[in-house]
């Protein structure tokens, strides 16, 4: 087949569909040069946007306020990222890079929901001789399998005779300043070679670290999930030996210090495994493998020891509170940071929410305080009310939990907090052992 791609003396008009913490810093890369054309279903992430903010925290405002323009590049030729919650005004493109969230549902089970939606919205606008990009976290086998097919029946095309389709992970790292999109090689792929050259060269364009072509668009589907299934059973294996030495009454962090002076000892640490990626990846993974007939063993167990890490933290604080002769009911407990890592807004999937839940179930009363998280989302998210100020903080609980490592936490004393007797337990390790009660 031929001449159903964009050529190499095409210029690429690029929609992005989701402007969330991938969609926005990839159209923005691609603005610098190319036009390109934003689209999200949320109209408030509309209007931020336009208004030069970016609440992920992702984008630079200055870049990101640079490379906007008010009118759409399709019509004017220009290069520069407009953003619209208009599906219409993406008919010009002829590059589509789908960014949309993979979450799973109450089961654990993949929700494609939104994949399949973007898909659909796609497909209304979809013309001869475009590609479609997906970037989405999936199971093998899932663009070809569950999106090609809604591309064809709402566009009335073909893939491979009318249109292309790639696949392309998206391996954005929240609040990572280091290791931005354009400094992480990405992984490309295609339905056909013409495709695949096409979408590669265009990534290339941007890519600083470069590109790598994979053979298909399983291989590449594989590749992304397997990364946060190796660092999710990695994580699980130190979250096992910090359960372990606190029953020998050994520092977990200790150990891992003196085994780290090996050249080839892999520097994982224990902790609460959430977000959008480590703690929901595996489950895609293990579903299509169940849908072929293995039954993954180590991915699940791995899943099932790191989404108890919220209940056992719990039940060592109790503990603590317990030895410490305080009344469980009714005790005052502290917990800074409800995001799912350090120095990030994002709260998407957080196992902090675990800790709370289960302190609660034991009578205690919880106040969480995170500077970084937006008030509004935690309280439709999760349905709890943040502390105000830090500084606003008075004294009187009976424990602090030090959940999240935030850079405006580790410069606190968190005993200022505590009553007589009060006890601190760290999660993340960001204090020093003297002020610490228990560090995970």
């Amino acid at each position: 087949m031929s001449g159903i791609t964009i050529s190499a003396a095409t210029a690429p008009k690029i929609a992005v569909v989701g402007l969330g913490y991938v969609g926005l810093p990839l159209a923005v890369e691609f603005a610098a040069g190319l036009p390109v054309v934003g689209f999200d279903i949320k109209q408030e992430r509309i209007d931020e946007l336009r208004g030069g903010c970016d609440s992920t925290l992702e984008t630079e405002e200055a870049v990101l306020r640079e490379r906007s323009v008010s009118e759409n590049p399709f019509v004017t030729g220009a290069s520069g990222l407009y953003v619209t919650s208009e599906l219409e005004e993406l008919s010009g493109a002829n590059v589509y890079v789908v960014t949309v969230p993979t979450p799973t549902d109450k089961n654990n089970r993949p929700d494609l929901t939104p994949l399949l939606k973007a898909s659909e919205s796609v497909g209304r606008v979809l013309k001869r001789g475009d590609i479609v990009v997906y970037e989405s976290t999936v199971y093998p086998g899932a663009t070809e399998e569950e999106c090609v097919p809604v591309l064809e029946r709402v566009s009335g095309l073909r893939m491979d005779v009318d249109f292309s389709v790639g696949y392309s992970p998206e391996r954005i790292n929240p609040g990572d300043k280091l290791h931005t999109v354009t400094r992480i090689q990405k992984v490309t792929s295609g339905s056909n070679l013409e495709a695949a050259a096409v979408i590669d060269r265009l990534y290339g364009s941007v890519i600083e670290a470069g590109t790598h072509l994979a053979p298909s668009i399983k291989v590449a589907e594989a590749a992304k999930v397997i990364e946060n299934s190796q660092r999710d059973i990695n994580i699980a294996f130190v979250n096992e030996l910090a359960r372990i030495f606190n029953r020998m009454e050994i520092d977990t962090l200790d150990v891992l210090e003196a085994a780290g002076t090996k050249w080839n000892f892999l520097p994982f640490k224990p902790g609460l495994v959430g977000g959008h990626c480590i703690g929901v990846d595996p489950y895609y993974l293990a579903q299509k493998a169940q849908e072929v007939g293995y039954h993954p063993e180590i991915i699940l167990a791995g899943r099932r020891l790191n989404d108890g890490m919220g209940a056992y933290v719990a039940s060592e604080v109790v503990k603590m509170l317990i030895r410490g002769n305080s009344c469980v009911k009714g005790a005052r407990v502290l917990v800074l940071g409800i995001t799912f890592k350090e120095n990030c807004p994002d709260i998407r999937n957080s196992r902090v929410i675990d800790i709370i839940r289960e302190l609660q179930e034991y009578g205690c009363e919880v106040d969480v305080a995170d500077p970084w998280a937006s008030a509004d989302e935690v309280a439709h998210e999760y349905r709890l009310a943040l502390l105000g100020d830090m500084k606003a903080i008075r004294p009187g609980y009976q424990a602090v939990v030090a959940a999240v490592g935030h850079r405006e936490f580790a410069k606190l004393d968190p005993r200022c907090w505590l009553v007589d007797g009060g006890v601190v337990y760290d999660v993340k390790g960001i204090y020093d052992r003297n002020i610490v009660d228990r560090r995970l």
